[in-house]
C-alpha cells in the first residue's frame, strides 16, 4: 500500500462566497451565482441562505425567482473564478509544495512528509478550516491515501447511497414479490450489521468545526492510513467519478455502494461497464497511481525603476527606459524567451498610473527591435505633476529559438540576409502597428476555395508568417478590383448583351471572352450564391473600360446579369 497522504480541498460555494467578498455591504440574504446552460439561465453557485431557503444548485432562475423572491443573483465570470482559485492554490503552498487545481471549485494537495510540520495532520486540517473560515469559505476536505479516496471523502463523506426507483432491486419489487424471495440476512439489505459481522464502516476523525447556516461551513475527514477498502466501503458510486451512464447501469443492477462493486469479475465489469470504471476503482483504491502534478510557476519577465524626485520630461522618461530595457531583455534571453506584447507603466506622484502598449510582428529579446516601438508611444503618457516609478513588463512571450549558422560561406551569405530581410520586415511591421493598431497592419494569404471573393483571406501581419509558396495562379484572369456583385439592366439571356445599363450609365459591348463557369460551395449555404451557377464573361465596353459580368443561371433566387469587378 502506498504510503503518501493526499489532501482534497472542496469548495461548494466558491463562486457565490467569492462574489459576496467583493459585496462587504451585502446583508445576509439568499445569493446565487446565475451561468447559461444550453440556453437557460440556471443557478450555478448558492451561498447558506439560498440553500436554506429551498434552492438547488442547476436549478433554473425563473422557478428560483418565484420560490425566493428575495433572491440575490449575480452573473457568473468564469474567469475570475478560475484567477481566485489560483490565488487559493498559492494559499495552499504554505502546507505542501505539491498543490493542484482541480477546477472549478476544488484543490488536491500531496500531504506526503509535510503533515509534521503542523503538528500532525488533524492540527493541519484544523489550520485549514481557520484559514477558510477567515477567508469566508465554506469548505470540505478529506485525507486518505490516494487522490481518488481523498475526493470521495470531501464530497461524499457521510452521505448514504440513495436508491433509484427503477425496478430492478428486490426491495423495489411488489410485495407479494418480495415474500417469496429468499431470505436474506437484514445487514447484507445495507441494515446495521451484528456485532459479530465483518464491521465495513470507514475509519475516519472527523473534525469538530461548527456548522451554522449563517458561517462558512468546515468539514473535514481523515482516513486511517491502508484501510482504503473500509473507508470507501459505504460510500455512493458517484463517490468514484464515474459516469452518469454507469452509475444508472449499476444502479438498475441494485450496485449502489462502492464495496458492491469491489469484489465483482473484473472482466465481466469491465467490458459490461467500461475500463474507466475499473480505473477508476483502482486509482482510489492505490491499485492505480495518480499523481499530484502541481502548477508551474508562471513566467514573469518585468523591471522597475524608482526616482527620488518625480520626473516629468520625455528626454527623462527615455532615459529611465534605456535603464531597465536591457536588463528585461537579458532575463528573457536567459529564459530562451522573446517578447510578443509589452506594457510601460508610469506611476504618478498623485497615485494614478499611465500605460502604453505595444506589439511586436515576431518575438524579439533584443533592446534595438523594441526600444523604437515604446519611444512611438511616449507622446501619449501625461506625467501630470510628475512621474515616480517605471515599470516594464512582458506580457506576451514565446519561445526564441537560437539559429545555427551553416559552415558553407555561401549558405551563410544566403541564410543571413535572408535574416536580415525577415528581421526588416518584423521591425516594419512592428512600427506601422505601433501607429496604427497590430490589427490594422494586415496581409493576403491564399484561400482555399474556387469562389472568386474567397480566393484570399485578410490575416494580421503581426500574427502571421508571409506565404512561403509562389501565390497560385487561376486558370482565368482576375479583375484588379473585386467588389459585391451589382445588378446590370440586360435582356435575360446566357449570351452576352450588346447594350446594357450598369451604375446609371448606359454601355455598348464591344468585346466578350469566355464564358468561365463557376459552381457555389454545395456543402455551404451561402445567401449570395443561391443564384445558382455563374458564367463569367470579360466584357469590354466602348472607352476601353473591361468589366466582369456574370449570368446566374437561378436557384432559389431569381439569376441575371451582374457585374463583380473592373480589369485594370
Amino acid at each position: 500500500m502506498s504510503h503518501r497522504r493526499i489532501l482534497s480541498l472542496w469548495f461548494p460555494r466558491l463562486a457565490a462566497e467569492r462574489a459576496l467578498r467583493l459585496r462587504r455591504d451585502v446583508l445576509p440574504m439568499p445569493f446565487a451565482i446565475v451561468g447559461d446552460r444550453n440556453g437557460a439561465q440556471v443557478l450555478t453557485s448558492l451561498n447558506a441562505e439560498a440553500e436554506a431557503a429551498g434552492l438547488r444548485q442547476d436549478q433554473p432562475l425563473r422557478d428560483a425567482s418565484a420560490m425566493c423572491p428575495s433572491l440575490l443573483t449575480r452573473p457568473a465570470d468564469p474567469l475570475a473564478e478560475a484567477a481566485f482559485l489560483t490565488v487559493l492554490r498559492r494559499w495552499a503552498g504554505k502546507f505542501s509544495p505539491w498543490v493542484a487545481e482541480e477546477p472549478p471549485a476544488a484543490l488536491v494537495v500531496d500531504l506526503t512528509g509535510c503533515a509534521h510540520l503542523f503538528g500532525g495532520e488533524a492540527a493541519l486540517l484544523a489550520q485549514v478550516e481557520e484559514d477558510c473560515a477567515d477567508l469566508g469559505l465554506t469548505m470540505r476536505a478529506g485525507i486518505a491515501d490516494t487522490r481518488g479516496a481523498a475526493w470521495a471523502l470531501a464530497r461524499y463523506a457521510g452521505h448514504q447511497a440513495r436508491p433509484s426507483r427503477n425496478g430492478d432491486a428486490i426491495d423495489q419489487e411488489a410485495r407479494a414479490t418480495r415474500s417469496r424471495a429468499v431470505k436474506r440476512p437484514g445487514w447484507e439489505r445495507g441494515g446495521t450489521a451484528p456485532s459479530n459481522a465483518p464491521s465495513t464502516a470507514p475509519s475516519t476523525a472527523p473534525s469538530t468545526a461548527p456548522a451554522t447556516s449563517a458561517a462558512p461551513v468546515a468539514q473535514g475527514v481523515i482516513a486511517t492510513p491502508g484501510h482504503m477498502r473500509q473507508v470507501l466501503g459505504d460510500l455512493p458510486l458517484p463517490a468514484l467519478r464515474l459516469s452518469s451512464e454507469a452509475i444508472e447501469g449499476l444502479n438498475r443492477l441494485g450496485l449502489r455502494r462502492v464495496r458492491d462493486i469491489m469484489d465483482l469479475p473484473r472482466a465481466a465489469l469491465a467490458r459490461r461497464f467500461g475500463t474507466d470504471t475499473l480505473r477508476r476503482l483502482d486509482q482510489a483504491l492505490g491499485l492505480e497511481p495518480e499523481p499530484v502534478a502541481p502548477a508551474r510557476a508562471p513566467l514573469h519577465f518585468a523591471t522597475r525603476l524608482t526616482f527620488p524626485d518625480p520626473i516629468g520630461l520625455t528626454e527623462d522618461i527615455t532615459a529611465g527606459l534605456d535603464r531597465i530595457l536591457p536588463p528585461l531583455c537579458d532575463k528573457l534571453r536567459a529564459s530562451a524567451r522573446g517578447a510578443r506584447r509589452l506594457r510601460l507603466e508610469a506611476w504618478r506622484s498623485d497615485g494614478r498610473v499611465e500605460r502604453v502598449e505595444v506589439g511586436l510582428a515576431r518575438p524579439a529579446d533584443r533592446p534595438d527591435a523594441i526600444r523604437p516601438l515604446i519611444l512611438i508611444k511616449l507622446d501619449s503618457i501625461d506625467p501630470g505633476f510628475g512621474i515616480d516609478c517605471l515599470r516594464l513588463e512582458a506580457l506576451e512571450t514565446e519561445p526564441l529559438h537560437p539559429v545555427q549558422h551553416r559552415g558553407h560561406g555561401a549558405a551563410s551569405a544566403a541564410a543571413s540576409s535572408r535574416q536580415t530581410s525577415d528581421t526588416a520586415l518584423a521591425d516594419l511591421i512592428g512600427k506601422l502597428g505601433a501607429r496604427l493598431g497590430t490589427e490594422a497592419v494586415t496581409r493576403l494569404h491564399p484561400g482555399e476555395s474556387h469562389i472568386p471573393e474567397k480566393a484570399a483571406q485578410t490575416l494580421a501581419a503581426a500574427w502571421s508568417e508571409p506565404h512561403p509558396a509562389p501565390w497560385p495562379t487561376s486558370r482565368a484572369p482576375r479583375p484588379l478590383t473585386l467588389f459585391r456583385p451589382e445588378a446590370v439592366t440586360a435582356p435575360d439571356d446566357p449570351t452576352p448583351p450588346a447594350r446594357f445599363r450598369w451604375r446609371r450609365q448606359d454601355l455598348a459591348t464591344r468585346v466578350a471572352a469566355g464564358p468561365e463557369r463557376i459552381g457555389p460551395e454545395w456543402w455551404l449555404d451561402d445567401p449570395d450564391w443561391r443564384s445558382g451557377p455563374r458564367d463569367y464573361w470579360r466584357v469590354e465596353v466602348e472607352g476601353g473600360v473591361r468589366l466582369w459580368l456574370y449570368y446566374a443561371h437561378g436557384g432559389e433566387m431569381s439569376g441575371g446579369w451582374f457585374c463583380q469587378g473592373i480589369f485594370a
